[in-house]
């Protein structure tokens, strides 16, 4: 009995298959038919239902080549999450290193800090010698009072469409930027002052009665205490507390005043440098000088020419003054002051304003600065 032979189509090669996946030409598969060398068969009438199935011309398959004639719309595709996200800005530090004293007026020109300084030296007793006289000399240390300004206007249309916006009122958020855009200029005003014309605005890095600043030991090759170790870093914190005691005449004791570490924002990670022992700075801080309350500052990056620098300051001391006792004082007659709104035909304007004499150095021996940190 004769075999009768399948007749061969076409072969893939192992390399072939291994390579990839088989291509047909674009124009080769316009005739269905073609499959059949492949070893793919399709049946005539499945070819036309396939067709109808698909809206295609039965005679003929191939590829859409149009788009979807209903597309759904992205925004019914759309989740929307919860709640807002803000943009934040550099952490404003000027309150919590100084604290903030509210007095006077807004419209008020300057405040005067009077000072008064007792004079005097006693002498050996006589029956006949002149007798010594005491006396006091007065001083008035000035501060110009600077005012800004920030206002915002809503239009009636803008009000009536963004409140179709969830969780958004575009009258609220503009006063929110109003306010945050006053604080931050009050900030700044806290440390860099405000020099216009023969103003006497200072901050606590400009006040002319601040002392100056040394730099702090050398280990043999560095200041810098990002080459330092704990030891070191912590000989230059102590040099600085004992500074401190020294020049205020012992009137300052570190282990039982409240004492401000304000030190650059990137240099206080430098108080986690661990000893020998696993001990940080922080600790040893925290267990020798229980009353030294450390503050990071962003605005003592490169404070001085270029050098990150730290202050130790008293928050107040008790020398028989009857102004409170702070070394620094920020004084604010308005932290936020309506000035009224003012109705128009399409839209309202608001605006607000607040008033600082900026930070005052009431006690220069009760402050000592570090540079080179």
């Amino acid at each position: 009995m004769s075999k009768k032979l399948t007749p061969l189509g076409l072969h893939l090669a192992a390399a072939t298959i291994m390579a990839g996946p088989f291509v047909m030409a674009a124009d080769a598969a316009g005739d269905y038919r073609a499959l059949d060398a492949l070893g793919i068969d399709f049946a005539d009438r499945d070819i036309r239902d396939m067709a109808e199935a698909f809206g295609m011309d039965a005679n003929v398959l191939q590829p859409t080549i149009g788009a979807g004639t209903i597309a759904t719309p992205a925004q019914f595709l759309q989740n929307w999450l919860p709640g807002l996200v803000r943009t934040i800005t550099t952490a404003r530090v000027i309150d919590e290193l100084v604290g903030i004293s509210v007095g006077g007026e807004w419209s008020d020109e300057e405040v005067v800090q009077q000072v008064i300084e007792p004079t005097g030296s006693a002498v050996p007793y006589t029956d006949l010698g002149n007798i010594p006289l005491a006396a006091w000399n007065p001083s008035y240390a000035r501060r110009t009072i600077v005012r800004f300004e920030q206002g915002l206007m809503v239009g009636r249309l803008e009000e009536d469409r963004t409140s179709r916006i969830p969780n958004i009122n575009t009258a609220a958020e503009k006063r929110v930027s109003a306010a945050l855009a006053l604080e931050i200029l009050r900030n700044r005003i806290g440390f860099y002052g405000y020099i216009g014309g023969a103003g006497r605005t200072f901050g606590i890095l400009n006040d002319p009665q601040l002392p100056a600043y040394a730099n702090v030991a050398t280990n043999g090759t560095t200041t810098q205490w990002t080459g330092k170790t704990f030891l070191q870093i912590t000989a230059d914190i102590r040099e600085a507390l004992a500074s401190l005691r020294t020049q205020s005449g012992d009137n300052i004791d570190p282990e039982r005043t409240d004492i401000v570490f304000a030190i650059s924002s990137n240099r206080i990670e430098y108080l986690t440098v661990t000893s020998d022992f696993g001990i940080s700075v922080r600790d040893w801080l925290r267990t020798t000088y229980p009353r030294v309350r450390p503050v990071s500052v962003p605005e003592f990056n490169a404070a001085n020419g270029g050098a990150n620098v730290f202050y130790v300051y008293a928050e107040r001391v008790d020398d028989g003054s009857s102004d409170g006792g702070r070394t620094f004082d920020q004084i604010v007659p308005a932290k936020l002051k309506s000035l009224g709104v003012e109705q128009r035909a399409k839209s309202y304007v608001e605006d607000y304003t607040n008033a600082t004499a900026g930070v005052m150095l009431k006690r220069p021996w009760a402050c000592v600065r570090r540079s080179a940190i």
